[in-house]
């Protein structure tokens, strides 16, 4: 059952002159208690939060990696609303991506760890995002990408009716939609090669302040960081970048 839920206080923290007025909306946005890998001690949370890593090559970046405005998003590829939000960003860099003036740097957030009572949200997510990995290991930035367009579009939200979400087998379907070798494909996945990658998103994201997928935050051309939370419309992201790409 997908918990309730709540609007965020801050949806983008953004001068009012910027926006026109009424375009801040609240986004649907999955919330999470943030449980911890088992294998991440306490020394490794901040007791402050921090912003966001620095976006560099080893991320993955769709668009131009010297663009004006960078939008790093936290998602998981169960998360309903973040197939929603992913359809809209690829909206986003289709009008701004192919000016160079926004790139879109995908981290992950997989909501697969066990809260205080047991329960795990979306127990293939982290699975998915090793998926994801795989194809960066085999065919570099554009597999990523491909990979996770197809991932995210067929995917079913888990929701009451399809509560474990995709079935894991058409994960090397996908790798073969992709251009991949399905065998190498499984051979990395069953590897387990790429979790410690996985993690190392979800930890950096945690000490980011993440609580919930989606959660994305605009970097500015002067390092300034714009959090944005849930699966805003392409309206509500269009109306800010035009303010910020206008100043």
């Amino acid at each position: 059952m997908e918990p309730n839920q709540p609007k965020p206080q801050s949806v983008i923290t953004i001068p009012v002159a910027i926006i026109v007025a009424g375009a801040i909306i609240a986004g649907a946005v999955i919330w999470t208690k943030k449980p911890v890998p088992a294998a991440v001690t306490a020394q490794q949370i901040p007791s402050q939060i921090q912003e966001v890593r620095a976006v560099t090559s080893d991320d993955h970046i769709l668009g131009n990696p010297n663009a004006k405005i960078k939008i790093v998003e936290y998602s998981d590829a169960s998360c309903p609303f973040c197939k929603i939000f992913h359809a809209t960003m690829l909206q986003v860099m289709t009008e701004y991506g192919k000016t160079g003036n926004v790139a879109w740097v995908y981290r992950h957030f997989p909501l697969d760890q066990a809260d205080e009572n047991g329960n795990i949200l979306h127990k293939n997510a982290g699975t998915e995002a090793q998926a994801m990995e795989c194809a960066a290991d085999l065919g570099g930035n554009d597999k990523f990408w491909a990979y996770a367009n197809r991932l995210y579009s067929i995917t079913p939200s888990v929701t009451n009716a399809t509560p474990e979400g995709l079935n894991p087998a058409q994960l090397p379907e996908i790798a073969v939609y992709a251009g991949l070798d399905k065998t190498e494909f499984k051979t990395c996945l069953s590897s387990g090669k790429n979790k410690a990658e996985v993690d190392a998103d979800y930890l950096e994201g945690i000490n980011a302040g993440v609580s919930g997928t989606p959660y994305s935050v605009i970097i500015t051309a002067n390092g300034k960081q714009i959090p944005v939370n849930g699966a805003q419309s392409y309206a509500t992201l269009k109306n800010a970048l035009d303010g910020l790409l206008g100043q």
